[in-house]
């Protein structure tokens, strides 16, 4: 749950996200991931997970989808890739989960 305390946990991970805003910033982030995250004060955990991109896994470490989906949208990824790779399945199962009225409780 995106909550006070996860908000406060994410902080540098969402500004960081934040700065993708701007075209200069993201030819630069492009250019040098690892340099670029440099100027910003994320956890060892935020940067692998920006690196790696373990789209849940910057979730759990306090990143906005809405901040985080920045970062997704830069390597080309939809909304769909990304919630079928944060669900474990392919993109046309996920598609298809969808369409079908989502995911079951069970899981």
């Amino acid at each position: 749950m995106f909550d006070g305390q996860r908000s406060r946990q994410g902080y540098a991970l969402n500004m960081f996200c934040m700065t993708l805003n701007n075209a200069a910033n993201r030819a630069e982030f492009s250019q040098d991931e690892p340099a670029y995250l440099d100027r910003h004060a994320l956890s060892p955990e935020q940067r692998a997970a920006v690196l790696d991109r373990e789209w849940l896994r910057m979730l759990q470490l306090g990143g906005n989808i809405y901040y985080t989906f920045k970062l997704a949208a830069l390597d080309g990824l939809t909304m769909q890739h990304v919630g079928a790779q944060m669900s474990g399945v392919e993109l046309e199962d996920f598609r298809q989960m969808m369409i079908d009225g989502g995911r079951s409780l069970e899981g």
